[in-house]
This record gives structure tokens, C-alpha cells and sequence, in this order.
């Protein structure tokens, strides 16, 4: 055939018209070229097209590849076409099923990310996530986890150049997708979910500090990629055994879903920025909702440690800010619910840092305090509507009553994590919600009233108790300030015996700050109290300011509880620790005096028994009263003092056993009802003692004053006294019902003369009460020099008196804060 006769190709044309012929004509023929003249081609594609094999399981041609990368870092302006042509091969190939050119694709891909920074890379990126998506839409595993490990190596890479308009939608919702796999095979399960959960921690690596990236924290992104990870960690296979921390995991545990998603969800808690942490938390929060696992705990807890070990410090606040709103939006919700809340709660705050609860302190416990006063409303109206009483739900009271609890054991995990300040500013707000018919707030009427008060006193001092029991504080005036003290006396005299077993067990905390309580638990009359080995300081100049100002107080709420009926064995135990630890913690020797006196006064009210104590009472008032002789007598160590004690203690062994601690604070105990007939040597005498304390330098006078408790307006249990009568109580010399009284005067016969003289005598002292409250107020509100005149002027005109005919009482010595 002739040369002439052939029909050239535009292309071949091209070619026979010679180098004139410029190379971007011969650019757009070539391009209706097909395969049939690759010298044509352009010579991206023909490096392309040269590192695929003819046989796909040889793999990637290594030194074409070297070719191509060579080029691509050399025209960087190509990188883009080459992307584009790779991604169109890929698309058909994965149409065509040939999936080992799938694979070297994606691995000439790979190399060329690694190798290429150039500026131009933003749209070869383009063309690469077109066939990481490709991938991951197949219905084949393999290629689902081909894809997912190169976006994992990309996400790893560091670009120089920005991206304005790249999106992570689709992966975002395709990995969180993979992690739900429900695939039959359970290794192939294993690996998609595996897949997923690193596809979403290279998501987040590669979006998380870029800033003109779409916000990985928004809402549309955590409630898909949170809720994933949580899903992982909460399907443990049952084979499984966890190891205790991630750094003892086995390498099999290491390639768990499980454990991937720990480390996943961990990396993404710990690059939260402070405005981020409450879009990470609330799809924790909804996930546990939703899938009911707040009832066991267990993973409630569990997901909370991860999240309060990974977040920063700083943070933790706002956790428990999240948690607690959680709390409040499921007031309504089953006890069970709110008690699971609650414990994560009581959790997260141990692991919280110190003073890591934020600035709105009081209100983290105002939040736990209304929970707890609206659990005892619906355990008292077995409702959640308070106020209609028409519910749908059925209240067990005894869910209600393991809530409360809850909610006690997390106040004080609470305030053990605040500073000593803080802990003080907490009590003072828990007692003042404590409702006390002394105080100005509401007091519920009737019996359902008497009811929610009730319940309401014993959960806040229940909690007030969580937190003295934490707190530490070596300066007694900071920590027991007179307003908070006063309102915690006067719970310690209501009728109630459990209110005031928790008031004792309050102060107890309070004032033993060396751990002291726990080696004289038991109320014994020891012979050698060294072997409990108490730690005793001497008493500090504050603590001395402190007993000056409230040992009074003290002492006479101490002898009005004793005079409850409704005492038990645990009341009297509180009382005798009460009063060791005064004598250990707080005592001087004037308080010491004052300890005693105040034990004989409670010797005289078991004895005189003028309020109809049962037989109980009253030999565990003359037992409480034999344990604490014993063990003071021991501490001051006077000879001739411990010598009394000891004798009298020896007789009641012999005479009257039933009036010691081992015979009366046992199981069984041995009581006599004879108690009116016993002798005189098995009473402690305030005469003998004061004898021979003050033979050895203690306050005879004093020593030998009964003890009269101030009275006030509070005291249910004894006639309301006026000030004037409580003084001239204090500073009578003897005690109608001392328990020497028998052997001084005989009964005087009650005539019309005698009630004549008596009423008379009253009119007397009242005239000398008045006379004194003139004198008092005169110099208090006289001047100085009128003041002075006048007592110049007695000083001339009236003779010296003898101390012991002055009318003037020994003036009380003055507050120090005066």
C-alpha cells in the first residue's frame, strides 16, 4: 500500500509537520489519543501509569515511584494533576474490582503526602481525601480500614500552608459510623470499629489547633464522635480481663476497641480548651441517660475518672458544674438515677484538685442541699409533684433514703477538697439551713411538719458531721465562731435523742485534733492510762481565749443532755468523750476545776433525781461520772486526789458494781433499783475533793462551789430564770441538792413563820437587785470625773468594810474581747 493512501491521525499529522508545530497543539491531540501512542501522553501520567505493575501482586514499582516523586517535588504545580489522575484511576478500579491496583494507588498516595510540603498541596489533598472517601463508602471491609489507615497517615502530617474550605463532615460521621459496626464476623467487627475510632483520633489531631478548620468542638461533631467512643469503651468482651492502669495492659489489651477508645477519648478530653469542655461532657451526660447507666455506676463512674484524670486541672470546676446542672434537669428522675449522679458526683470531686471547684463554692452545696430536702418531701408525700400529689411513678422509700446518703457521702468529698476556709464557710451554710424554733426561720406545723422538720435537722447535721470530720483547724475560735455554735447548742437540746447524738458527735470532731477519740471509745474506769497512749499538748493561748469565752456554754448544755430520759449507751459514750477531750484538747486548770464541778453537779442529778430518770439513766450518769474521775485524777496526778477516786471506786466494786461503766454500758446490763439507798462511801464528795486539789494549788473556793448551769430562755427543761436570778445562782456558796446535804442541816419544818421570813427575804433581794442594776448603769453611762467625785467622797465618809460583810459579789473577770 502507498504511503499516499494512508489517513494519517490528527496526531501523526502533528508529527510529520516538525519541530513548527508547538507542544500545545500536539497537548490537545494527544488528548483524543487513546492508549495507542503513550509517547504522547503527558509525562505526569506516563510516570503515573508506569508504577502500577502488570501483575498487581508484584506491588508498587519502587523505582518509578522514586521517578514520580522526583517530579512531583520538582514541578510542584503538577502535584495537583497527579492527584486527579490517581484518584481517577483508583475510582475505576475500585468500580472494576481490581483492588490490588487499589491498594498500590493508596500507597503511592501515602509516599507522596510524606514527601510533598509545598504550597500547592491543598488541592492535591482534595483529590486525596475523593479517594479516602471512596474507600471508606465500600462495602468492603478491607478497603473501609485501606482508607481509614492512610487518613491516619495524613492526619499525622504537619501541612506548611493553611486550608480555608476542606471539610471533615463525611469522616467525621463515617468513622463515628464504623465504630458501630455490627458486622457477623467478630474479627472483622473488631477491626472496622478499630478503624473507626482512629479515624476519629487522626480527625481531631488534624482539626483540633487548626483554627481555619470547621470547629471539631461544635455540638453537630461531639454528639457523633463522643457517643462513639463511649460505645467502645462500654461493650467490654466478658472474656476480657482489664488490667488496673494502661501502662500494666497486655499487648493483646493494647489492640482492644476498648482500649483504643480510652487513649482516644482521653486525647481529645486533654486538648479541650476551657470553652470546650461543656460540648465534650454533655454528650457523656445524654449517652448515660440514654442508655440507663446511671443505676449501676459502675461505667458512669468509670467514664468520670477518665474524664477528671484527663482534662486540665483548671478545668474541673466546670465537670462538676455540668454534673451538678445534671443533677437539678433530674430532680424528677428515679432515686436510683439521682444517687448514681450523685456518686459520680462524690468521685469526681476526690480527684478534683484542691480548691478546683470554682468561685461559686456555696453553691455547688446548695444545689446537693436542695436535692436532699426535695428527696425527703417526695419520701414524705410519695409523690414527685410536691404539691398536686399526682405522680406516675412509684416512690420506694428506701431508694429515696440510699440518696440521701449519697448525698451526705458527697458533701463531704466535697468539702475535703476545699481549703480550711472554705470548709468553714460550708458548715456555717449547713447549719444555717437547719430549721430551729429558736431561729427565724419557718417552722412547719402539724404532723407532717413536725415530720419534714424532723427528717430535714438529722440529713443536715448528718451532712454537717461528713464535713467536721475532714476538717482541721488548730485555732478553736475560727472554727467554732459564736453564731455557728450557738445554732449547733441549740439543736443539742431538742427532744429528739438522735439530734443530739449527732450535735455530740459534731463537737467531738471539732475539738479532737489529735486523734484521740478512738482510744477511749469505750467508757472503762482504767487503771493506768498510759497504755493508751494519748497525745496531750498544752493548751494554746487561743484555745484558752476560746474556753473563756464558751466553756460555760459548753458545760451547761453538756448537764442538760444528761438530763434527757432518752439517752442510750451511745449518748453517754459521746458525753464522756466530750469530756476527755476537753480535758485534753482545751484544758487549763480553771477548766479543769470546772470539768469536775460540772461531773459532781451530774453525780447530784442522778442522785437527787429530781427529773424521774428511769434506773438506766441514773447509773449511767454515776458510771459516766465514775470513768471520767478516774481518768483525770490520773492526768493531773495528784496523789491524795487519785487516792479518793480509787477508794470510792473499790467500793462501789464491792457495794455497788451496778454503778460502774463495766457493769452498766455492756449488752445486758446490771441495774439496781435501790438506788436511793446507798451510802455515802460510794459517792465522789466535793468537799474531799476540793480538800485536796487544793492542798496541791487548785482553786479550793471554786473546787468547793456546786456547779449551777446558766439558764436561759432556750432551757425546755427547767423554769425560766431572769438574768438576775442566774446571777445570784452563780454565786450561791452551796446547792440545795448537793449530795452532802443530808450530813449538814436537818430538814427545817415548813411553818407560817417560815414562809413569812421567806417571802420577805424575796422582797429584800429584789430591792438589792434593783439597787444593783442602778449602780451598774450609772457607771456605766455617768462621766468619769462625777464617778470619781462620788467615790472620793464615800472613801471619807464610810469605814473600811471586811471582805467577808461586803455586799459587793467578786466581780467576773473580764472578756478579753472587751
Amino acid at each position: 500500500m502507498a504511503l499516499s493512501s494512508w489517513v494519517l491521525s490528527p496526531a501523526l499529522q502533528l508529527c510529520a509537520a516538525g519541530p513548527a508545530c508547538s507542544w500545545e497543539m500536539l497537548h490537545v491531540a494527544g488528548a483524543g489519543v487513546c492508549g495507542c501512542c503513550g509517547a504522547l501522553r503527558p509525562r505526569y501520567k506516563r510516570l503515573v501509569d508506569n508504577i502500577f505493575p502488570e501483575d498487581p501482586e508484584d506491588g508498587l514499582v519502587k523505582t518509578n515511584m522514586e521517578k514520580l516523586t522526583f517530579y512531583a517535588l520538582s514541578a510542584p504545580e503538577k502535584l495537583d494533576r497527579i492527584g486527579a489522575y490517581l484518584s481517577e484511576r483508583l475510582i475505576r478500579d475500585v468500580s472494576r474490582h481490581r483492588y490490588g491496583y487499589v491498594c498500590i494507588a493508596m500507597e503511592a498516595l501515602d509516599q507522596l503526602l510524606m514527601a510533598c510540603h509545598c504550597q500547592s498541596i491543598n488541592l492535591f489533598v482534595e483529590s486525596f481525601l475523593k479517594m479516602v472517601a471512596k474507600l471508606l463508602e465500600s462495602e468492603k471491609p478491607n478497603l473501609q480500614i485501606l482508607g481509614t489507615n492512610s487518613f491516619v497517615k495524613f492526619a499525622n502530617i504537619e501541612e506548611d500552608t493553611p486550608s480555608y474550605h476542606r471539610s471533615y463532615d463525611f469522616f467525621v460521621s463515617r468513622f463515628s459510623e464504623m465504630c458501630h459496626s455490627s458486622h457477623d464476623d467478630l474479627e472483622i467487627r473488631t477491626k472496622i470499629r478499630m478503624s473507626g475510632i482512629k479515624g476519629l483520633q487522626g480527625v481531631v489531631r488534624k482539626t483540633v489547633n487548626d483554627e481555619l478548620q470547621a470547629n471539631i468542638w461544635d455540638p453537630q461533631h461531639m454528639d457523633k464522635i463522643v457517643p462513639s467512643l463511649l460505645f467502645n469503651l462500654q461493650h467490654v468482651e466478658e472474656a476480657e480481663s482489664r488490667s488496673p492502669s494502661p501502662l500494666q495492659a497486655t499487648e493483646k489489651e493494647k489492640e482492644s476497641p476498648t482500649e483504643l477508645a480510652e487513649r482516644c477519648l482521653r486525647e481529645l478530653l486533654g486538648r479541650a480548651a476551657y470553652g470546650n469542655i461543656k460540648n465534650a461532657i454533655t454528650p457523656v451526660l445524654i449517652h448515660l441517660d440514654n442508655h440507663s447507666l446511671w443505676e449501676p455506676k459502675i461505667f458512669a463512674t468509670r467514664c468520670f475518672r477518665i474524664i477528671m484524670y484527663s482534662i486540665q486541672p483548671q478545668h474541673s470546676h466546670l465537670v462538676i458544674q455540668q454534673l451538678l446542672g445534671h443533677l437539678d434537669a433530674n430532680s424528677k428522675s428515679a432515686a436510683t438515677v439521682r444517687a448514681g449522679i450523685v456518686e459520680v458526683l462524690s468521685e469526681a470531686a476526690v480527684i478534683a484538685a484542691s480548691g478546683s471547684v470554682g468561685p461559686t463554692v456555696l453553691e455547688v452545696f446548695n444545689t446537693l442541699l436542695r436535692q436532699l430536702r426535695l428527696s425527703i418531701d417526695y419520701a414524705l408525700t410519695g409523690s414527685y409533684n410536691c404539691i398536686t400529689g399526682v405522680s406516675t411513678k412509684i416512690i420506694k422509700e428506701h431508694e429515696e433514703r440510699m440518696f440521701q446518703e449519697a448525698v451526705i457521702k458527697t458533701i463531704g468529698s466535697f468539702a475535703s477538697t476545699l481549703p480550711t476556709y472554705q470548709q468553714s464557710e460550708v458548715m456555717a451554710f449547713i447549719m444555717n439551713k437547719v430549721p430551729l424554733p429558736s431561729s427565724q426561720q419557718s417552722i412547719e406545723a402539724g404532723k407532717a411538719g413536725e415530720n419534714r422538720n424532723r427528717l430535714t435537722q438529722i440529713m443536715l447535721l448528718k451532712s454537717l458531721l461528713q464535713v467536721s470530720v475532714g476538717f482541721q483547724c488548730s485555732n478553736m475560735l475560727t472554727a467554732l465562731p459564736s453564731a455557728f455554735l450557738d445554732r449547733l447548742l441549740s439543736a443539742a437540746l431538742m427532744e429528739d435523742a438522735e439530734i443530739r447524738l449527732f450535735v455530740l458527735e459534731i463537737l467531738i470532731s471539732f475539738i479532737d485534733r489529735h486523734d484521740n477519740r478512738q482510744k477511749f471509745s469505750t467508757i472503762s474506769t482504767i487503771s493506768d492510762i498510759s497504755v493508751l497512749k494519748l497525745k496531750v499538748e498544752k493548751c494554746s493561748r487561743q484555745d484558752t481565749v476560746f474556753m473563756k469565752k464558751h466553756s460555760q456554754q459548753l458545760f451547761r448544755h453538756i448537764y442538760l443532755i444528761c438530763k434527757e430520759e432518752s439517752n442510750i449507751q451511745a449518748h453517754y459514750e459521746a458525753l464522756y468523750s466530750m469530756l476527755v477531750l476537753i480535758s485534753i484538747e482545751l484544758a487549763n486548770e480553771e477548766v479543769v476545776v470546772d470539768l469536775i464541778r460540772l461531773v459532781l453537779a451530774v453525780q447530784e442529778i442522778a442522785q437527787i433525781n429530781e427529773d424521774n430518770l428511769t434506773a438506766y439513766n441514773r447509773c449511767a450518769l454515776f458510771a459516766l461520772g465514775a470513768a471520767y474521775l478516774n481518768l483525770i485524777s490520773q492526768l493531773i496526778t495528784v496523789p491524795t486526789f487519785c487516792q479518793h477516786i480509787h477508794e470510792v471506786i473499790q467500793m462501789r466494786q464491792k457495794e455497788a458494781p451496778y454503778l460502774l461503766p463495766e457493769d452498766v454500758f455492756v449488752e445486758r446490763p446490771r441495774l439496781s433499783k435501790s438506788l436511793d439507798r446507798l451510802g455515802p462511801e460510794v459517792f465522789f464528795w466535793q468537799s474531799k475533793i476540793s480538800e485536796v486539789l487544793g492542798g496541791s494549788g487548785y482553786n479550793a473556793d471554786r473546787l468547793s462551789t456546786p456547779y449551777v448551769p446558766q439558764l436561759t430562755d432556750e432551757d425546755r427543761l427547767s423554769k425560766r430564770k431572769s438574768i438576775g436570778e442566774t446571777i445570784s445562782l452563780q454565786v450561791e456558796v452551796e446547792s440545795r441538792n448537793s449530795p452532802e446535804r443530808e450530813q449538814r442541816a436537818p430538814a427545817e419544818e415548813i411553818t407560817y413563820e417560815t414562809l413569812k421570813k421567806a417571802i420577805d427575804s424575796v422582797a429584800v433581794e429584789e430591792q438589792e437587785r434593783e439597787r444593783r442594776r442602778q449602780v451598774v448603769e450609772k457607771f456605766q453611762k455617768a462621766p468619769f470625773e462625777e464617778i470619781a467625785a462620788h467615790c472620793g467622797a464615800r472613801a471619807t465618809t464610810e469605814p473600811i468594810r471586811h471582805h467577808h460583810s461586803c455586799l459587793w459579789p467578786a466581780p467576773e473577770p473580764l472578756h478579753p474581747s472587751v
